[in-house]
């Protein structure tokens, strides 16, 4: 600095200095925090998941997040019609969603062709490997990570139930939905099973509405004495229908989803979604704060539910040993 110059210029300089460093600092403190956008893709309509999503949301809360303020979420249901999931992912990738979060394979896999950038967080898939959306559980190496319902022995245990609570049962009638990605997975394990208890299985294609009835009378037909669910959207948003039909036909049903006994279904054993959708938060946290998809293995589950209905086995006339019932995780009177 020039000592010569007059002492004002010199205080104007030193006084000047801090106020523009002062201005700075409250101007950044400012500056709007950046809210995230997080898109979420089902195939389902809003209601029969409205407990999966309420868990996404707590799982996002117990992290810290408050909606409104720190994240924003868009919601897009296709509602059993899968034909509608490709334009609602393109709807989410034009928003520019930080991250898609997608609510079973058929969801991911439009997710998937909408865009290989936008990281994809599955909060539940059938088999990621086997539908093509990772290289491996361990190392996912693209835009999609997530969790796994995968679990073979699910299938065995599901058909073991029912021969406790009908020991009679001899021939089982499958429903399943064969353009849902998993299925043919899970229907190859539900065979192995059925050999090992000496089953006769009818697998039964439901892949609309209209389909649900025809089921029926051929399992009436076929002398089923049981039912046995997969994985399927068309059955998961026309579960009252399904389990309506059930105790019309007096047939004993294991469902895989829970929201089945809830419409009034006898019982569900599976994963539990809940538990899925709320650690997808998990997901969807270390992804907003810089991790890559393709770095976070994929995780597979470890929490299951067994949720009888006894109203249910009331209904057709059938009797849950108490050594059963001990088992239930829920029981619903």
């Amino acid at each position: 600095m020039n000592w010569r110059e007059p002492m004002g210029k010199r205080f104007f300089a030193f006084t000047l200095s801090p106020l523009l460093f002062a201005l700075c600092a409250i101007a950044e403190a400012q500056q709007p925090a950046k809210i995230a956008r997080i898109g979420y893709l089902t195939a389902a309509s809003p209601f029969p998941i409205s407990a999966r999503t309420e868990a996404f949301r707590q799982g996002l809360r117990e992290l810290g997040y408050v909606e409104g303020k720190d994240i924003v979420i868009e919601y897009r249901y296709a509602e059993a019609k899968l034909d509608r999931l490709p334009a609602l992912a393109a709807e989410l990738v034009h928003l520019r969603v930080d991250v898609i979060v997608t609510a079973g394979p058929v969801p991911t896999r439009s997710a998937k062709e909408a865009t290989v950038t936008i990281p994809i967080v599955m909060s539940q898939d059938t088999d990621p490997v086997g539908n093509g959306f990772v290289a491996s559980l361990a190392r996912p190496g693209g835009n999609i990570t997530g969790l796994s319902t995968l679990s073979p022995e699910i299938s065995g245990k599901r058909l073991e139930i029912l021969k406790e609570i009908v020991p009679r049962v001899s021939r089982v009638a499958v429903f399943g939905q064969s353009n849902y990605p998993g299925n043919s997975q899970s229907l190859r394990e539900v065979e192995l099973a059925a050999g090992t208890f000496g089953m006769h299985l009818q697998y039964l294609d439901i892949r609309s509405a209209k389909d649900i009835e025809t089921a029926f009378r051929a399992a009436t037909k076929g002398r089923a004495d049981a039912i046995l669910g997969l994985g399927s959207p068309v059955l998961m948003s026309h579960r009252n229908r399904v389990v309506d039909l059930a105790a019309t036909h007096r047939l004993p049903a294991i469902y895989y989803f829970p929201e089945f006994v809830e419409a009034g279904g006898l019982m569900t054993y599976g994963p539990s979604i809940t538990d899925l959708a709320r650690r997808a938060a998990t997901y969807v946290d270390k992804i907003l704060k810089g991790r890559k998809p393709a770095d976070l293995p994929i995780e597979q589950p470890t929490k299951f539910e067994f949720i009888i209905s006894l109203k249910a086995a009331k209904q057709i006339g059938i009797t849950i040993p108490p050594n059963v019932l001990a088992r239930a995780d829920r029981v619903i009177r």
